[in-house]
C-alpha cells in the first residue's frame, strides 16, 4: 500500500510539472515534444570558426579618410564581390568609384606581367597625396618569387603611372616639429636632436657616417631619464639605439617642446619566461607597478630651440600638488592635414605661448586642468574636479582662439558639457540632463554649434545606444541628427558640417550613412554583406531587458541561441561576462567576433551577455561606481538574478545547468561567481583572469576598487586592500577550468597560479590549460582554446562531449 501511495504522489507531481511546462510552452506558441535531450553539435560550431566567418563577412564599418582641403573623403569597402574604393562629395551628394577595378586590374597586369582580375587585385598602402592623386603598391608573383611595384593614380585624369618606392621621409623614432625642420628622439636615457637633412639620411641608413646629431640633455641615467616606456637598455654606454622620446608635445610654431623626465627607480620589475621562443627559455623583464606600490615620478621640462646654437635650452616647471600624482600632457586634436603628413608630430593643446596638462592625485579623487605658460616656472590651475570615488575626464575642446573651452564633467552624476572661459570662469552649461555625453566630435564656431556623441537621451531605447547630436554653443536643448533605435558611431569632418554614421544593433545588419549637421540624410553609403553568413545558417541574437538584484535598475543584454534551436527542448545556459568597470560585455552593436557568444551557443546552449551595476561607464556615475570598494563581488548577484529571470520566462532554459565564462576581468568574474555561488554556477571557464588584484596593475585596481591615502605628518602612504579569488577557493563545488598564456605581461600568470595553489590546498579537483608563448590574448592558439572550452561545456553542461578523443579533428579541417 505504501508503495502504491508513493507511486501515486510521484505520478501526480510529474503530471503537475508537465502541465506547468505545457502551459508555458503554449503561451510561447511552442509545439509539444517528448524528446528534450540536446546533443553537442560540434559540426555547427565548426562551421563558424573565426577563419570561416572571415571568409563570409568582410567590411562592416567605414573609416572615412577626409581630404586635406575640402569636406570630401574616400573609403574602401569589401564584400563577397571584392574590394571597391569610393570618393564622396558631401556638398554635391555624390558617390563615385575611384577606380574602374576591371580596367585597373588589366593595366596593372600589363605592367607587372602577372595576372590579376578585379576581384583579386589588392592595393597596398593606399594613400591620398595633395588631394590630387593616390599612391599604392601591388605585390605580384609566386610565394617564392615575389616583387612589389609602386603606382601613382591621378584622380582627375585617371592616369596610372609607375613610380619609385616611396621611402619614409623621417624615421619612426623621431618626434618631428610641426614645420618638419627638426626631430627629437631618445638614446641612452637622454634626448637628442637632428635636423631634417640628417633625419632623411637616418630614414635610409641609421649608420650613415655623415649624420649630425645634437645631444640635448646629459642628466638622464638608467631608470631616471627621458623616453620612459621605450628604452630597455641598461646605461648610455651599453646602448646607442635611437628610440621614441615618449610623451613629447610641440608648440604650434615649432619653437618649443615639452616633455617629461621620469624617475622609475622605485618602480619594481616583473618577469615572465618564454619557454618556446628560442633554444633556451628566455627571461623577459619589465617594469610593473602593483597597487599600493610607489610608482614613477615625472618632472616637466620645456625646451626652447632658439636659445642654443647646438640644440635647445631647458627650463624645469614645478607641477607637484599631490604625492605620486599623474601628469598627462594634452595633445591637440589631429586634423585631416595632420593625417596626410609624411612624418609623426604631436602638437600640444594650447597656443605658441603655452599649453595644457591634466594633473591627478594618486587616489584619482582630485583632478586639475592646468595651464603652463612659456617662461613660467609653475602650473596655473584652470578647472578643478573633486569626487568621493574617482574623477574621469576627456580632453577639453578650445574655441574662440583659445579664449573659451568645452569641458566634460560628471559633477552632477552624469557626463555633461560645460562652456568655460580660459581663465576658469564657468560661462554656461552646454548640456544638462540625466544622460551620458561621450565625446565632442567636432565644432563649427562660425555657425555656433558642436557635434557630440551621447547615449541615454532617448528614454525608450537601450541606454547604451550612441547617437549623434547637435549642441548650440549658446546653450539650449540638444537635437538628435541620426536614426532611431540604433547604436550610431559617427566620425565628423574637421569643420563639423558633415558626419559619417556607422550604425548597427546586435540584432541588425551594420550599415553606414552620410549626414549633414542639420540632420539631412545625404547618402546611404553601404550595408554589410551578410548573405554568405545567412546562407550558412546564421541567426541574429535577441535583445532582452531584466532587472538588477535591487529590483529597480534595468539591465540590458543579448541572448544567443543555437541556429538549429528547438523550442521544445531544454538547453543549459552559459553567461559570457566582462564586468567592467571600463566597459560591459552586453554587446550593443553587431560584431563578427563570434568565438565567445554566437559560436559557443552552437554547441547546444543558450549563451547570454548582460550588464551589471558597476559595469559600463556610459550610464550614471552611480551605476558606474557601484562596485567601488568591492571589486570582486559587485556584479555577481546581478548576473545570477538575470539568469534566474530569463529561466522563469523561457521553459527552454534549464536553471539547474548554468555555466559562466570570461576573459581577463571576465576570467576574474567567472571564477568569483562559481566560488561565491557554488550551488548556482555549475561550470566555469576562466581565461587570463586577474584573480588577485593586489598583484594586478595599479591603475585598474586602484581606480576601480579605490586606494586609501593616509597622511602621517609629513609623509603620505597608500593602503590597498581587496578581496581575492584564492581566499574563497575552498567553496568550489562545480567544474572549473583555468586558462592562461604563460608570458602574459598584462595579467601575470601568477594570478592564476595563486588560485591553483589555493584549490590544491583545499583538496579540490579542477582543470588547467597553459598556452605556451601566448600573452594576454591567445594569438594563434585561439582556435585550440575554443575547442578545449567547447569540450568542457559539452561534457559538464550538455553531457555529450568529444573530450575522450585525442585529436581535435575540427582543427584539422579549419
Amino acid at each position: 500500500m505504501k508503495t502504491l501511495i508513493r507511486h501515486f504522489f510521484a505520478a501526480t507531481a510529474a503530471l503537475l510539472v508537465c502541465a506547468a511546462a505545457t502551459t508555458a510552452r503554449a503561451q510561447e506558441g511552442c509545439p509539444e515534444s517528448t524528446d528534450k535531450a540536446v546533443r553537442a553539435n560540434y559540426a555547427l560550431a565548426e562551421r563558424f570558426s573565426a577563419k570561416k566567418v572571415g571568409q563570409m563577412v568582410f567590411s562592416t564599418r567605414i573609416v572615412p579618410n577626409w581630404f586635406r582641403d575640402s569636406d570630401r573623403f574616400w573609403y574602401e569597402w569589401k564584400d563577397s564581390r571584392g574590394t571597391k574604393y569610393y570618393m564622396i562629395d558631401p556638398e554635391k551628394g555624390t558617390r563615385t568609384e575611384i577606380f574602374d577595378m576591371e580596367k585597373l586590374a588589366m593595366q596593372v597586369t600589363g605592367v607587372v606581367r602577372y595576372p590579376f582580375d578585379a576581384q583579386h587585385l589588392k592595393l597596398g598602402k593606399l594613400r591620398l597625396k595633395d588631394d590630387r592623386y593616390f599612391t599604392f603598391n601591388v605585390v605580384s608573383g609566386l610565394k617564392n618569387d615575389r616583387d612589389t611595384t609602386y603606382f601613382k593614380y591621378d584622380i582627375t585624369t585617371g592616369q596610372l603611372d609607375t613610380v619609385a618606392k616611396e621611402e619614409p621621409k623621417y624615421p619612426s623614432w623621431a618626434s618631428v616639429s610641426p614645420d618638419g625642420t627638426v626631430g627629437v628622439y631618445a638614446k641612452g636615457s637622454n634626448l637628442w636632436l637632428m635636423d631634417s637633412t640628417s633625419l632623411r639620411k637616418a630614414a635610409k641608413d641609421e649608420k650613415d657616417s655623415t649624420i649630425v646629431e645634437h645631444r640635448l640633455t646629459k642628466d638622464g641615467i638608467r631608470d631616471f631619464g627621458y623616453g620612459y616606456g621605450n628604452y630597455k637598455g641598461d646605461t648610455e654606454a651599453d646602448s646607442t639605439r635611437r628610440h621614441s622620446p615618449g610623451e613629447l608635445v610641440w608648440s604650434p610654431d615649432s619653437k618649443h617642446f615639452a616633455t617629461m623626465k621620469w624617475d622609475t627607480r622605485k618602480l619594481e620589475e616583473l618577469w615572465v619566461i618564454n619557454s618556446v621562443g628560442g633554444k633556451r627559455p628566455k627571461l623577459e623583464t619589465y617594469k610593473y607597478q602593483m597597487p599600493g606600490e610607489p610608482g614613477p615620478k615625472g618632472y616637466l621640462y620645456i625646451f626652447n630651440l632658439n636659445e642654443a646654437a647646438d640644440g635647445a635650452s631647458a627650463e624645469y616647471v614645478m607641477t607637484e600638488a599631490f604625492k605620486d600624482q599623474e601628469l598627462s600632457l594634452l595633445s591637440a586634436k589631429s586634423t585631416a592635414a595632420d593625417r596626410y603628413l609624411d612624418y609623426r608630430t604631436d602638437r600640444w593643446l594650447g597656443d605658441s605661448k603655452g599649453f595644457y596638462l591634466v594633473r591627478q592625485s594618486r587616489d584619482l579623487k582630485r583632478l586639475d586642468l592646468c595651464r603652463v605658460d612659456i617662461g613660467s616656472d609653475s602650473t596655473r590651475t584652470i578647472i578643478s574636479e573633486r569626487e568621493r570615488t574617482y574623477v574621469e575626464y576627456r580632453n577639453p575642446e578650445f574655441i574662440d582662439g583659445g579664449r573659451k573651452l568645452i569641458h566634460w564633467s560628471e559633477r552632477n552624476g552624469w557626463a555633461n558639457l560645460y562652456l568655460y572661459g580660459s581663465d576658469g570662469t564657468l560661462i554656461r552649461n552646454l548640456t544638462e540632463g540625466a544622460f551620458h555625453v561621450e565625446d565632442v566630435l567636432g565644432v563649427n564656431e562660425k555657425e555656433g554649434y558642436a557635434l557630440v556623441s551621447a547615449c541615454g537621451v532617448e528614454k525608450d531605447e537601450n541606454p547604451y545606444q550612441m547617437h549623434t547630436f547637435r549642441v548650440s554653443l549658446q546653450g539650449g536643448p540638444m537635437v538628435r541628427l541620426d536614426m532611431d533605435d540604433m547604436d550610431v558611431l559617427s566620425t565628423s569632418s574637421d569643420d563639423a558640417r558633415f558626419f559619417v554614421a556607422n550604425y548597427s544593433r546586435v540584432d541588425c545588419t551594420p550599415a553606414v550613412a552620410l549626414f549633414s549637421a542639420s540632420g539631412k540624410r545625404i547618402l546611404d553609403l553601404e550595408t554589410a554583406d551578410l548573405s554568405l553568413l545567412l546562407e550558412a545558417g546564421y541567426r541574429f541574437p535577441e535583445r532582452f531587458k531584466v532587472k538588477a538584484a535591487d529590483g529597480v535598475t534595468d539591465l540590458y543584454g543579448a541572448m544567443y541561441k543555437p541556429y538549429d534551436f528547438d523550442s521544445t527542448k531544454v538547453y543549459p545556459i552559459c553567461d559570457y561576462v566582462y564586468p567592467g568597470p571600463q566597459v560591459e560585455a552586453n554587446n550593443i552593436s553587431w560584431s563578427k567576433n563570434f568565438t565567445r557568444t554566437d559560436r559557443l551557443a552552437q554547441l547546444g546552449m543558450i549563451v547570454i551577455t548582460v550588464g551589471n551595476r558597476g559595469g559600463h561607464p556610459n550610464r550614471s556615475k552611480w551605476y558606474h561606481n557601484y562596485g567601488y570598494g568591492n571589486l570582486r563581488d559587485y556584479g555577481l548577484e546581478d548576473q545570477k538574478y538575470a539568469i534566474q529571470q530569463l529561466a522563469s520566462r523561457h521553459p527552454f532554459i534549464d536553471p539547474e545547468r548554468v555555466g559562466i565564462h570570461g576573459h581577463s576581468g571576465g576570467g576574474f568574474m567567472s571564477t568569483a561567481a562559481i566560488l561565491k555561488y557554488p550551488d548556482f554556477f555549475k561550470v566555469a571557464v576562466s581565461c587570463a583572469g586577474n584573480h588577485d588584484n593586489s598583484i594586478y596593475n595599479r591603475w585598474w585596481s586602484e581606480q576601480h576598487h579605490g586606494v586609501l591615502e593616509k597622511v602621517n605628518g609629513a609623509d603620505t602612504s597608500f593602503v590597498y586592500q581587496i578581496q581575492t579569488n584564492p581566499e574563497i577557493a575552498s567553496n568550489l563545488k562545480g567544474h572549473l577550468m583555468l586558462v592562461h598564456g604563460d608570458i602574459d605581461d598584462n595579467v601575470h600568470p601568477a594570478n592564476t597560479i595563486r588560485v591553483v595553489d589555493a584549490l590544491i590546498r583545499a583538496n579540490k579537483r579542477f582543470d588547467m590549460l597553459i598556452l605556451p608563448g601566448q600573452r594576454h590574448g591567445f594569438g594563434d592558439m585561439n582556435e585550440y582554446f575554443f575547442w578545449r572550452m567547447a569540450d568542457y561545456y559539452s561534457e559538464w553542461l550538455i553531457g555529450d562531449s568529444q573530450r575522450a578523443r585525442v585529436d581535435i579533428v575540427q582543427l584539422n579541417n579549419d
